[in-house]
């Protein structure tokens, strides 16, 4: 696993080191986009969210594909007219300075942290299917270990591998859709259930409008991962059509959402659907189908996989860029063994053992609660990408409109979490990342002040990390950055 620091890079788009025959079609933009988001907090994660809001969760849905949508058109809006390298956290230090991007960079990570320990859960859960006695640390352990292997192992033999993985999650979805479709038409039999919608606004609506508020947390999460598109949309053949990939990807990917889940809780009643179980596997599990399920549940595995180890990359490479920027101890950017940063390695395994030893402790509860407080960091970044765009961009009061409808949203899905007892011990926990994160940016900042260091932001969010995540480095263009340094400095003086 190499991260490369050296050469300096533009960060403007006609300067990318990417390859013209690298460059993306929109449409190719979109479909990526589809492959690479949906994950265990659609396949698993929808359960909690129908769990908790009943059969009207379809309307959370719709509000979280919207708000979803809102987040990707203005970070595809900053990206198309100032396309840096480095995405989200570069336009956080361009809008407000070092302090913003320091957070950013933090908050994100601390997500990507979270999201990782829920990925591993719901491969937890997902193997319990076939072996119903085995401890979930067990598991956990087995899963935390193999992901650590190939990160030490490189990118180059995972990466080859993800456009499959990202494959076999698309034809996941086909197959339950087809196979429903196929129950529901009574062409396979019958089940233990006979399917049934519901008939009043009651049943539509089970645990009422509180309900329905906080499942909408649950169905943001099933979104997670359009920050990376964002970062994506740099290798677009033409940065400006990055919105039009947007509102097509979260077009593909509501719809199947709420095609899938309409077909879940039509074949079974929704009340026997769980966050231990995938809903969709708990839907074809009842018919007389021998490998079907084994086969989804076995899908469902190699996919979840690979996004975890998706994360682990996420989280270690993110990691090593703040180090490398000087944001976080910069012992984390050290490299032994051929280039493997095993200190920042040695960090992201300690993440693994809390999220195993979190297993161990709280067999029960512990997918409902990692989930939450990963979902809610992710919505404190997207939250933030809102803020910094109305900085950064020259919005039109319809555009301001949509953007403030946004936060309301965001905001809305946050707070939620706080009228459920599922949910709501993961705000408590997210709350701490964030008291701890911000504390520790408070301290920096004076810290910067001090030593002056709160002014060499100027450079960093002229975009000369490169984000990689799946197949993306950051890379630090020293040369720019001494130069750009050299002008502040000569302004100052």
């Amino acid at each position: 696993m190499k991260f490369k620091h050296g050469e300096a890079t533009s960060a403007r788009a006609h300067n990318n080191p990417v390859n013209k025959e690298d460059k993306l079609h929109w449409w190719q933009l979109s479909l990526l986009g589809v492959a690479f988001t949906i994950g265990t907090g659609y396949f698993l994660g929808s359960g909690i969210a129908i769990k908790i809001g009943g059969p009207g969760v379809l309307i959370a849905f719709v509000f979280a594909g919207f708000g979803t949508y809102i987040v990707f058109d203005v970070l595809a809006r900053m990206t198309s007219e100032d396309p840096l390298e480095g995405s989200f956290r570069s336009y956080a230090k361009k809008a407000f300075g070092r302090w913003a991007g320091f957070t950013s960079g933090w908050v994100y990570w601390a997500s990507e942290l979270l999201i990782m320990g829920s990925q591993m859960t719901a491969l937890s859960l997902f193997s319990r299917f076939w072996f119903p006695d085995v401890p979930m640390w067990l598991f956990a352990s087995g899963y935390a270990i193999l992901g650590l292997i190939i990160i030490l192992l490189g990118t180059k033999g995972f990466e080859r591998f993800e456009n499959v993985f990202a494959i076999i999650k698309v034809s996941a979805i086909v197959m339950f859709l087809i196979i429903a479709t196929a129950a529901l038409m009574g062409w396979i039999g019958t089940g233990r259930y006979t399917p049934s919608v519901p008939g009043t606004a009651g049943e539509y609506f089970p645990h009422g409008f509180i309900g329905l508020w906080s499942a909408l947390l649950f169905a943001f999460y099933a979104f997670g991962g359009i920050e990376i598109m964002g970062i994506m949309a740099m290798r677009l053949q033409d940065p400006k059509q990055a919105p039009k990939a947007g509102k097509m990807m979260l077009m593909l990917l509501t719809t199947i959402y709420i095609a899938s889940i309409i077909l879940a809780i039509t074949l079974v009643p929704w009340n026997t659907l769980n966050a231990k179980k995938s809903p969709f596997l708990t839907a074809l599990d009842q018919y007389n189908l021998p490998l079907v399920p084994h086969i989804f549940n076995a899908v469902l595995i190699i996919a979840g996989f690979s996004t975890m180890v998706a994360s682990l990359f996420a989280v270690t490479t993110m990691l090593v860029t703040l180090a490398q920027d000087k944001d976080a101890p910069v012992f984390f950017a050290k490299k032994v063994l051929k280039g493997c940063p095993l200190p920042a390695i040695g960090l992201t395994t300690a993440g693994l053992i809390a999220s195993i030893i979190s297993a161990l402790l709280m067999p029960g509860k512990i997918y409902e609660y990692v989930t939450t407080a990963a979902g809610l960091m992710l919505l404190y970044n997207w939250f933030f990408i809102l803020v910094t765009s109305g900085k950064l961009l020259k919005l039109s009061k319809w555009a301001q409109a949509k953007r403030f409808t946004g936060m309301l949203i965001l905001l809305t899905a946050v707070s939620g979490s706080l009228f459920h007892e599922t949910s709501r011990p993961g705000f408590y926990v997210s709350f701490a990342f964030v008291a701890l994160i911000g504390s520790v940016t408070l301290l920096m900042m004076r810290h910067w002040k001090k030593t002056g260091g709160h002014r060499t932001h100027i450079a960093s969010a002229g975009g000369e990390s490169e984000h990689k995540i799946i197949g993306m480095d950051y890379k630090l263009g020293e040369e720019k950055t001494k130069r750009l340094n050299a002008k502040v400095r000569s302004k100052t003086d």
